[in-house]
């Protein structure tokens, strides 16, 4: 496979962790074909290279140094090959899911057409087309210098293999639908024709249809992030100012990798990326940063079906019968006693995708009606040319004339530049539906009590003119163009938490904005803290970098800050010992998140149950007052006082069975899932609105080895500028690797726990001074 001057086997490799001692120097003349990699503190990865393709080449190697068994599994996945290789009874990482192998690689057999995602590919610019060769190059030069010495988790395994340029396209494509399709992978699965005798489906609980779709990762998602930008009007040295926080998985596919890529004349930026990309997502350049959360925008609609009179398999559209397909997919699978043979599934589709069924929102395939999915991801390969228009931007105006092309899949961008603007954008992949048309193809009653209730947008698929609009004016028929989203360039202020645009600014007006983008119901009480520290930050004079990172890392827990004076009022009347004993420890409470606030942790288990309570505020959320609401608690009402209490006695008594005092604090309890180093953590959960988002989501609440923490705050960033360019500082939580015997794994996590945030080299001379051991230069057949 690789055309090599250097040699072959033991001296390939040799060459190249000696290369760095006579190979070109970053900035100067670079040799052609060549790929420069230096590493500085933390193992931050800085590549050069005098072309794109050679650049990703480099990426990719570097990334496979810290990652190689992580990007190797993540390639099973995209070959539909998990249930083979690891069994069926096992789970795999699906975007936002786990989900049984089987069901994973039955969904790679029905969504991934490869011809269709090359097709798509080729209509990229060159130099995305190139990056795309040279990672996949990248990658399989790395599994060939070092097949003897890869990390034990994947050492000989046989699948351990080179990537192609197909499964490059179909993890990309992973990417793009996790907010879609992908999170319903197992709903697509489900969908069966119904039996003539089948029993009609029970009344729909909204709140459980609510439930279902956040397990489901599609409301309130389990992706956030926070991200503010000052302007001149705000700012010390008036220029912009960048906080980008976003909140991901510490495990999986989805964790960030910090680079600094250069290609000298063409592109120089740094910041983080997920992997199997040499772009970066979040970040900055000379002149401009960026962040992104994940937006409230709809990546899909639901189509409501009306089916043939006594055929379950036909739908009618403007009084047309249209026959489904019925697909049989077929996969390797592995059982229990390690034989591997065919399974095999039908799946069903339609003119608007595959059908769907969701019980627990009443969308089941009934003899009189069935659902389908449109995704607007699929096939979505425009972001990459989005952030290389983002790396080579010089102004935030630029940022939004790469987002021109609607390449962002899910998120909302936030950005500062040096001139001293800030800009909201949620330029992201939305279906082309107005409020009208929401209207006029509403599906019956059940169907469109979704939307409100779960998050779900289900249309009439009766009508063929329930499709998405197809604006002259969107560079994607059926997207809405962005200048129909939401977009707001300031001098002062904007923020995101992951409410819609209508929370960006309170002096911004909008207007009118499709329901599908958002609307003005605030949901997370991150955004309500956010507005309160920023008002505060603000006020107390010019913001600097350093105000903004003490900010964040203050700590502070909304929830308990609105709640708990209420159950302290009411103390007096605790009913039992444990309640009387919880009383006292959040008596003491600071009503913060940090390494030694006694009572975090019991208000962490506490509020699991209590903020599930129905009725359970004094005063519940109004759109009058959004910043102000929820707040207190309603004891006056003696059924919420008693789950009040009971919710308090219950947490004393999951804090003491996991062998923990009531008043233990974060430092002795919140550890990271991934590793067993007792790196102490602090911040707290979604649901008690604390900017710096920790959380267990795979296995939640505290146990005999503490709350071990899988989800939040990961590649955390600030950035303004100077004369010579950005000033950036930040910390990838987690660390680079996830190779357990790496000084990687967890360096940055104690950065992390002691609030200590590294600046971030970005000029040649700087990236010099502070190189970590030889830099190593390769080769590009």
């Amino acid at each position: 496979m690789f055309r090599n001057t250097l040699g072959a086997g033991g001296a390939l490799a040799l060459a190249v962790m000696l290369a760095g001692c006579a190979g070109p120097t970053p900035g100067s003349d670079l040799a052609p074909r060549t790929a420069t990699i230096q590493r500085t503190a933390n193992g931050v990865a800085h590549i050069t290279a005098p072309d794109f393709e050679s650049l990703a080449y480099g990426v990719a190697y570097a990334h496979a140094q810290d990652n190689v068994c992580l990007t190797a599994q993540s390639l099973v996945t995209a070959r539909g090959e998990r249930a083979a290789t690891f069994g069926a009874e096992a789970t795999g990482q699906l975007g936002l899911r786990w989900l049984p192998n089987e069901q994973v690689d039955f969904f790679v057999a029905q969504h991934m057409d490869d011809a269709a995602l090359a097709k798509a590919w080729a209509t990229t610019s060159p130099e995305v087309q190139a990056m795309a060769r040279g990672y996949v190059a990248g990658y399989n030069r790395y599994l060939a210098d070092n097949a003897a010495r890869l990390p034990e988790a994947c050492r000989a395994k046989p699948w351990v293999q080179p990537m192609t340029l197909a499964e490059y396209y179909r993890a990309a494509e992973i990417t793009a639908v996790q907010a879609g399709i992908g999170a319903l992978a197992d709903a697509m699965l489900a969908a069966r024709p119904p039996k003539a005798t089948a029993a009609a489906a029970p009344a729909v609980n909204l709140a459980d249809a609510a439930q279902a779709m956040r397990e489901a990762g599609l409301l309130d998602s389990p992706f956030g992030s926070n991200a503010w930008a000052f302007g001149r009007d705000t700012t010390e040295n008036h220029r912009g100012m960048l906080l980008g926080n976003p909140h991901f998985p510490w495990v999986g596919t989805n964790r960030f990798w910090q680079m600094h890529v250069t290609v000298p004349g063409r592109m120089d930026a740094m910041g983080a990326s997920l992997g199997l990309t040499s772009l970066v997502q979040i970040g900055f350049n000379r002149d401009v940063a960026w962040s992104h959360t994940v937006s409230t925008g709809k990546r899909f609609t639901l189509y409501e079906l009306a089916l043939a009179p006594n055929d379950p398999t036909t739908y009618l559209v403007d009084g047309q019968p249209h026959k489904m397909t019925a697909r049989k997919l077929a996969i390797r699978s592995r059982g229990a006693d390690g034989s591997v043979g065919t399974r095999e599934h039908t799946v069903w589709e339609t003119q608007w995708g595959p059908v769907v069924v969701i019980p627990r929102a009443g969308l089941n395939w009934t003899a009189a009606h069935a659902y389908a999915l449109k995704d607007a991801n699929a096939g979505n390969v425009r972001s990459s040319d989005a952030w290389l228009g983002f790396a080579r931007a010089k102004n935030v105006n630029d940022i939004r004339s790469a987002m021109r092309g609607l390449g962002m899949p899910w998120v909302n961008t936030i950005a500062a530049d040096r001139d001293g603007n800030a800009m909201y954008a949620d330029a992201s992949v939305v279906p082309d539906v107005d409020a009208a048309q929401l209207a006029r193809c509403a599906p019956g009653k059940p169907a469109a009590a979704l939307l409100g209730a779960a998050g779900l947008v289900v249309l009439n698929g009766s009508r063929a003119d329930c499709d998405w609009r197809r604006d002259p004016a969107s560079p994607v028929p059926g997207l809405t163009p962005i200048d129909r989203m939401a977009v707001a360039v300031r001098g002062d202020w904007v923020q995101n938490s992951n409410d819609s645009f209508f929370y960006t600014h309170p002096g911004q007006t909008w207007p009118a904005i499709s329901p599908l983008v958002g609307d003005d119901v605030m949901r997370r009480p991150r955004t309500r803290e956010g507005l309160f520290e920023i008002r505060d930050l603000v006020g107390r004079g010019p913001v600097t970098l350093d105000r903004i990172q003490r900010t964040l890392f203050l700590d502070r827990n909304l929830m308990g800050r609105v709640t708990v004076p209420d159950l302290l009022a009411a103390c007096p009347a605790a009913p039992t010992p444990e309640t009387k004993e919880a009383c006292a420890v959040l008596a003491r409470w600071n009503w913060t998140s940090d390494l030694n606030a006694k009572g975090a942790v019991l208000f962490r288990e506490f509020w699991r149950t209590a903020s599930t309570i129905p009725n359970v505020y004094r005063e519940p959320f109004d759109k009058a007052r959004p910043e102000a609401t929820p707040t207190g608690l309603n004891m006056a009402n003696a059924e919420v006082a008693g789950k009040v209490w009971d919710a308090l006695g219950g947490a004393v008594g999951k804090i003491r069975d996991a062998g923990f005092k009531p008043d233990a604090t974060l430092a002795q309890v919140q550890r990271p899932a991934f590793t067993d180093e007792p790196v102490p953590l602090h911040g707290g959960d979604e649901i008690e609105g604390v900017l710096n988002n920790l959380g267990d989501r795979a296995k939640p609440g505290i146990t005999k080895r503490g709350i071990r923490i899988d989800y939040g705050t990961s590649y955390v960033q600030t950035v303004s500028f100077d004369e010579r360019g950005p000033v950036a500082q930040a910390i990838l939580t987690y660390g680079q690797s996830t190779d357990p015997g790496s000084p990687h794994q967890t360096d940055q996590l104690w950065l992390f726990t002691s609030k200590r945030w590294p600046r971030l080299p970005f000029h040649p001379a700087d990236i010099a001074g502070q190189q970590l051991g030889d830099a190593v230069v390769l080769v590009r057949p």
